[in-house]
Protein backbone atom coordinates (compact mmCIF):
# COMPACT_ATOMS: atom_id res chain seq x y z
CA UNK A 1 0.00 0.00 0.00
CA UNK A 2 0.92 3.32 -0.81
CA UNK A 3 -0.28 6.49 1.04
CA UNK A 4 0.01 10.18 0.85
CA UNK A 5 -1.14 13.81 0.58
CA UNK A 6 -1.37 15.55 -1.98
CA UNK A 7 -1.73 19.57 -1.78
CA UNK A 8 -4.66 20.69 -4.37
CA UNK A 9 -5.91 24.17 -4.76
CA UNK A 10 -7.48 25.19 -1.64
CA UNK A 11 -7.34 21.74 -0.32
CA UNK A 12 -4.96 18.62 1.25
CA UNK A 13 -6.45 15.49 -0.39
CA UNK A 14 -5.42 11.96 1.30
CA UNK A 15 -5.09 9.21 -0.99
CA UNK A 16 -4.19 5.50 -0.75
CA UNK A 17 -3.02 3.31 -3.69
CA UNK A 18 -3.68 -0.77 -3.63
CA UNK A 19 -2.28 -3.26 -5.97
CA UNK A 20 -0.52 -2.66 -9.21
CA UNK A 21 -2.10 -2.42 -12.34
CA UNK A 22 -4.66 -0.55 -14.88
CA UNK A 23 -6.22 2.21 -12.19
CA UNK A 24 -9.60 1.83 -10.92
CA UNK A 25 -11.26 4.94 -8.42
CA UNK A 26 -13.32 4.81 -5.91
CA UNK A 27 -14.60 7.93 -4.70
CA UNK A 28 -16.90 7.38 -1.85
CA UNK A 29 -20.40 9.13 -0.28
CA UNK A 30 -20.82 11.87 1.60
CA UNK A 31 -21.30 9.78 5.09
CA UNK A 32 -18.09 8.17 3.66
CA UNK A 33 -14.41 8.32 3.27
CA UNK A 34 -12.00 6.27 2.00
CA UNK A 35 -12.01 3.55 4.88
CA UNK A 36 -15.19 2.60 3.86
CA UNK A 37 -13.96 0.46 0.50
CA UNK A 38 -13.18 -1.91 2.78
CA UNK A 39 -15.15 -4.38 1.21
CA UNK A 40 -13.82 -3.70 -2.05
CA UNK A 41 -9.70 -3.49 -1.98
CA UNK A 42 -8.26 -7.30 -1.73
CA UNK A 43 -10.92 -8.26 -4.70
CA UNK A 44 -10.49 -5.35 -7.14
CA UNK A 45 -6.66 -4.67 -5.92
CA UNK A 46 -5.93 -8.47 -7.45
CA UNK A 47 -5.46 -7.47 -10.81
CA UNK A 48 -6.03 -3.21 -10.61
CA UNK A 49 -4.43 -0.41 -8.98
CA UNK A 50 -7.15 0.75 -6.70
CA UNK A 51 -7.07 4.24 -5.74
CA UNK A 52 -8.97 5.21 -2.67
CA UNK A 53 -9.12 8.86 -1.79
CA UNK A 54 -10.36 11.31 0.61
CA UNK A 55 -13.08 14.10 -0.72
CA UNK A 56 -11.64 17.68 0.68
CA UNK A 57 -13.63 17.79 4.19
CA UNK A 58 -13.74 13.94 4.64
CA UNK A 59 -11.72 11.77 6.39
CA UNK A 60 -8.42 12.98 6.45
CA UNK A 61 -8.16 15.27 3.41
CA UNK A 62 -8.91 19.19 4.33
CA UNK A 63 -11.03 21.79 2.42
CA UNK A 64 -8.59 24.90 3.25
CA UNK A 65 -10.71 27.20 1.02
CA UNK A 66 -14.51 25.84 1.81
CA UNK A 67 -15.36 25.56 -1.84
CA UNK A 68 -16.79 21.86 -0.96
CA UNK A 69 -18.36 19.93 -3.98
CA UNK A 70 -17.10 22.71 -6.79
CA UNK A 71 -13.58 21.57 -6.45
CA UNK A 72 -14.17 17.77 -6.12
CA UNK A 73 -13.42 17.34 -10.09
CA UNK A 74 -10.64 19.61 -9.86
CA UNK A 75 -9.06 17.77 -6.92
CA UNK A 76 -9.51 14.06 -8.52
CA UNK A 77 -7.40 15.11 -11.34
CA UNK A 78 -4.47 16.84 -9.59
CA UNK A 79 -4.91 13.41 -7.50
CA UNK A 80 -4.31 11.42 -11.14
CA UNK A 81 -1.90 13.62 -12.25
CA UNK A 82 0.28 13.57 -9.17
CA UNK A 83 0.14 9.36 -9.70
CA UNK A 84 0.77 9.55 -13.26
CA UNK A 85 -2.52 8.36 -13.76
CA UNK A 86 -3.24 8.72 -17.33
CA UNK A 87 -6.60 7.08 -17.76
CA UNK A 88 -8.42 5.31 -15.31
CA UNK A 89 -12.14 3.18 -14.54
CA UNK A 90 -14.00 5.36 -12.14
CA UNK A 91 -16.20 3.88 -9.04
CA UNK A 92 -18.53 6.68 -7.71
CA UNK A 93 -20.97 6.06 -5.07
CA UNK A 94 -23.63 8.36 -4.03
CA UNK A 95 -21.79 12.01 -3.57
CA UNK A 96 -18.73 10.47 -5.45
CA UNK A 97 -21.04 9.89 -8.91
CA UNK A 98 -21.23 13.07 -9.04
CA UNK A 99 -17.19 13.74 -8.77
CA UNK A 100 -17.03 10.53 -11.66
CA UNK A 101 -19.26 12.15 -13.70
CA UNK A 102 -18.30 15.76 -13.60
CA UNK A 103 -14.52 14.13 -14.32
CA UNK A 104 -15.76 11.94 -17.20
CA UNK A 105 -17.55 15.17 -18.99
CA UNK A 106 -14.41 17.03 -18.36
CA UNK A 107 -11.96 14.61 -19.38
CA UNK A 108 -13.37 11.52 -21.60
CA UNK A 109 -10.47 10.76 -22.73
CA UNK A 110 -8.80 9.52 -19.30
CA UNK A 111 -11.89 7.54 -18.53
CA UNK A 112 -11.75 3.89 -19.49
CA UNK A 113 -15.18 2.89 -17.70
CA UNK A 114 -17.91 4.22 -15.73
CA UNK A 115 -19.67 2.98 -12.45
CA UNK A 116 -22.34 5.31 -11.25
CA UNK A 117 -23.39 3.56 -8.02
CA UNK A 118 -26.49 4.24 -6.00
CA UNK A 119 -26.57 7.92 -7.46
CA UNK A 120 -27.79 10.41 -10.14
CA UNK A 121 -25.78 13.09 -8.45
CA UNK A 122 -24.55 15.65 -11.55
CA UNK A 123 -26.98 14.10 -13.74
CA UNK A 124 -30.10 17.13 -14.57
CA UNK A 125 -33.77 15.38 -14.01
CA UNK A 126 -36.02 15.37 -16.81
CA UNK A 127 -39.85 15.67 -15.38
CA UNK A 128 -40.48 12.29 -14.41
CA UNK A 129 -37.60 11.90 -12.45
CA UNK A 130 -37.97 15.29 -10.64
CA UNK A 131 -41.50 14.42 -9.80
CA UNK A 132 -39.59 10.65 -8.55
CA UNK A 133 -36.94 12.65 -7.03
CA UNK A 134 -38.73 14.85 -4.99
CA UNK A 135 -41.08 12.93 -3.70
CA UNK A 136 -37.46 10.91 -2.66
CA UNK A 137 -35.96 13.73 -0.96
CA UNK A 138 -39.58 15.06 1.10
CA UNK A 139 -39.50 11.58 2.37
CA UNK A 140 -35.90 11.30 3.48
CA UNK A 141 -35.31 15.03 4.60
CA UNK A 142 -35.56 14.14 8.74
CA UNK A 143 -34.59 10.56 8.85
CA UNK A 144 -31.55 9.70 10.16
CA UNK A 145 -28.17 9.09 8.35
CA UNK A 146 -28.15 5.09 8.75
CA UNK A 147 -31.90 4.68 8.17
CA UNK A 148 -31.22 6.69 4.64
CA UNK A 149 -27.89 5.03 3.82
CA UNK A 150 -28.66 1.10 4.55
CA UNK A 151 -31.56 -1.15 3.87
CA UNK A 152 -33.67 -2.25 6.76
CA UNK A 153 -32.03 -5.66 6.96
CA UNK A 154 -28.96 -4.46 7.17
CA UNK A 155 -26.93 -6.13 10.18
CA UNK A 156 -26.65 -3.90 13.22
CA UNK A 157 -22.71 -4.32 13.56
CA UNK A 158 -22.74 -2.71 9.58
CA UNK A 159 -24.80 0.64 11.07
CA UNK A 160 -22.15 1.02 13.84
CA UNK A 161 -19.26 0.42 11.72
CA UNK A 162 -20.41 3.36 9.19
CA UNK A 163 -21.25 5.54 12.04
CA UNK A 164 -17.71 4.98 13.83
CA UNK A 165 -16.43 5.96 9.96
CA UNK A 166 -18.46 8.73 9.54
CA UNK A 167 -17.52 10.11 12.99
CA UNK A 168 -14.54 11.31 10.86
CA UNK A 169 -15.81 13.65 8.50
CA UNK A 170 -15.31 17.18 8.96
CA UNK A 171 -18.89 17.75 6.50
CA UNK A 172 -22.01 16.16 6.75
CA UNK A 173 -25.08 17.14 4.19
CA UNK A 174 -26.18 19.56 6.21
CA UNK A 175 -22.96 21.41 6.02
CA UNK A 176 -21.19 20.55 2.80
CA UNK A 177 -20.31 23.75 0.54
CA UNK A 178 -20.78 23.47 -3.53
CA UNK A 179 -22.72 21.88 -5.99
CA UNK A 180 -22.48 19.55 -8.87
CA UNK A 181 -22.96 20.84 -12.27
CA UNK A 182 -25.64 18.60 -14.02
CA UNK A 183 -26.04 18.12 -17.43
CA UNK A 184 -28.42 15.85 -19.36
CA UNK A 185 -27.75 12.20 -18.88
CA UNK A 186 -27.65 11.47 -22.64
CA UNK A 187 -24.52 13.47 -22.76
CA UNK A 188 -22.95 10.79 -20.97
CA UNK A 189 -23.12 8.15 -24.34
CA UNK A 190 -20.50 7.66 -26.99
CA UNK A 191 -17.72 8.98 -25.42
CA UNK A 192 -15.91 5.16 -26.21
CA UNK A 193 -16.16 3.92 -22.63
CA UNK A 194 -18.70 1.17 -21.02
CA UNK A 195 -21.06 2.86 -18.52
CA UNK A 196 -22.95 1.06 -15.46
CA UNK A 197 -25.33 2.38 -13.20
CA UNK A 198 -25.83 0.06 -9.95
CA UNK A 199 -28.32 0.50 -7.58
CA UNK A 200 -30.28 -1.11 -4.73
CA UNK A 201 -34.03 -1.60 -5.08
CA UNK A 202 -34.24 -0.73 -1.39
CA UNK A 203 -32.74 2.79 -2.36
CA UNK A 204 -35.09 5.25 -0.87
CA UNK A 205 -32.37 8.13 -1.34
CA UNK A 206 -32.16 7.67 -5.18
CA UNK A 207 -35.14 5.01 -5.90
CA UNK A 208 -34.64 2.16 -8.51
CA UNK A 209 -37.31 3.98 -10.24
CA UNK A 210 -35.62 6.98 -11.16
CA UNK A 211 -32.42 5.19 -11.84
CA UNK A 212 -34.01 3.48 -14.74
CA UNK A 213 -35.51 6.21 -16.42
CA UNK A 214 -32.04 7.75 -16.56
CA UNK A 215 -30.35 4.75 -17.38
CA UNK A 216 -32.62 4.63 -20.46
CA UNK A 217 -31.19 7.79 -21.66
CA UNK A 218 -27.56 7.10 -21.64
CA UNK A 219 -27.57 4.98 -25.18
CA UNK A 220 -24.90 1.91 -24.99
CA UNK A 221 -25.48 1.61 -20.93
CA UNK A 222 -26.57 -1.05 -18.52
CA UNK A 223 -28.31 -1.19 -15.55
CA UNK A 224 -27.46 -3.61 -12.19
CA UNK A 225 -29.65 -3.77 -9.67
CA UNK A 226 -29.74 -5.59 -6.33
CA UNK A 227 -32.04 -6.95 -4.64
CA UNK A 228 -32.82 -6.26 -0.64
CA UNK A 229 -30.64 -3.93 -0.27
CA UNK A 230 -30.47 0.27 0.20
CA UNK A 231 -28.24 3.19 -0.69
CA UNK A 232 -24.63 1.24 0.09
CA UNK A 233 -24.86 -1.58 -1.84
CA UNK A 234 -21.02 -1.77 -2.04
CA UNK A 235 -21.69 -2.42 2.27
CA UNK A 236 -24.29 -4.47 1.76
CA UNK A 237 -23.49 -6.97 -0.97
CA UNK A 238 -20.07 -6.28 -1.42
CA UNK A 239 -19.79 -10.00 -3.31
CA UNK A 240 -22.33 -8.84 -5.80
CA UNK A 241 -20.92 -5.29 -6.10
CA UNK A 242 -17.24 -6.67 -6.65
CA UNK A 243 -18.12 -9.12 -9.24
CA UNK A 244 -20.50 -6.82 -11.38
CA UNK A 245 -17.50 -4.09 -10.88
CA UNK A 246 -14.97 -6.97 -11.76
CA UNK A 247 -17.27 -7.62 -15.17
CA UNK A 248 -17.04 -4.35 -15.96
CA UNK A 249 -13.30 -4.27 -16.18
CA UNK A 250 -13.36 -7.20 -18.33
CA UNK A 251 -15.62 -5.38 -20.36
CA UNK A 252 -13.09 -2.78 -20.93
CA UNK A 253 -10.56 -4.44 -21.20
CA UNK A 254 -8.51 -2.69 -17.90
CA UNK A 255 -7.52 -5.50 -16.24
CA UNK A 256 -3.96 -6.63 -15.36
CA UNK A 257 -2.26 -9.77 -16.40
CA UNK A 258 -3.70 -11.84 -13.08
CA UNK A 259 -6.92 -11.68 -14.73
CA UNK A 260 -10.20 -10.55 -12.78
CA UNK A 261 -10.90 -12.61 -8.98
CA UNK A 262 -14.25 -13.58 -9.57
CA UNK A 263 -16.03 -14.81 -6.82
CA UNK A 264 -17.27 -18.02 -8.74
CA UNK A 265 -13.97 -18.44 -10.76
CA UNK A 266 -13.29 -21.29 -9.20
CA UNK A 267 -16.63 -22.87 -10.12
CA UNK A 268 -16.00 -22.44 -13.73
CA UNK A 269 -15.41 -25.38 -16.02
CA UNK A 270 -13.83 -24.93 -19.32
CA UNK A 271 -16.09 -26.04 -22.23
CA UNK A 272 -14.33 -27.82 -25.24
CA UNK A 273 -11.04 -28.14 -25.99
Amino acid sequence: MESGIVKTAGAEIYYQTHGVGPAVVLAHGIGGNHALWYGQIDALARSNRVILFDHRGFGLSRDLDGRGRDAFVEDLIALLDHLGEDRVALVGQSMGAGTCIGFAHQAPERVAALAICDSLHGIAESAAVKAIMDAARTQTAAMDQIDRVLGAGAPRDLAMLYRQIASFNAVDRHNLTGQFTARPAADLAGKGYPILFLCGTEDVIFPIEAVRLVQEEVAGSFLVEVNDVGHSAFLEAPVQFNDTLLSLLQMAGHVGKSGAAHSNTAGYVRVGG
